[in-house]
């Protein structure tokens, strides 16, 4: 269910969250959706031979659910994103359980802006992306 809340109703403190497990199959469609084949991501022997010793998925793949978050739930419909500060904490693995979450920092009632501070935790409470994202909600 998508929601829509009036940019009257937003309160400071307001927060929204949603929790994934990311499978193999998220970090391929992801790939062949944007074409970042970068084989740390789709090639398991490569990946190997990285830092992380074995596939990750892509960070921007995190980001999109911030983005589920802000147009289904926080504020929801007819929320437009203008912009996101990020900083990619950690990786994320096949099989990770992340939760995007989202908190309402400032309205700025003249332009109908909201400032949320955005970030995406996994299964052990580790930040792997921390940020703040500016939206227009009509």
């Amino acid at each position: 269910m998508v929601r829509d809340i009036p940019f009257a109703e937003l309160r400071v403190g307001d927060t929204a969250s949603m929790t994934k497990t990311v499978s193999e199959y998220d970090v391929y469609t992801f790939a062949g959706l944007t074409g970042d084949f970068n084989p740390v991501h789709v090639n398991a022997e490569f990946a190997k031979t990285t830092i992380f010793k074995e596939r990750i998925a892509h960070g921007m793949l995190s980001v999109g659910f911030i983005s589920a978050v802000l147009g289904t739930s926080l504020p929801g419909a007819n929320t437009i994103y203008l912009g996101q500060e990020l900083s990619f904490k950690a990786p994320v693995k096949i099989g990770d359980t992340v939760t995007a979450t989202v908190e309402l920092l400032e309205k700025i009632e003249a332009k109908n802006r909201l400032i949320f501070r955005t970030t995406v935790t996994n299964q052990d409470g580790t930040v792997v992306v921390d940020g703040k994202a500016t939206v227009l909600k009509k």
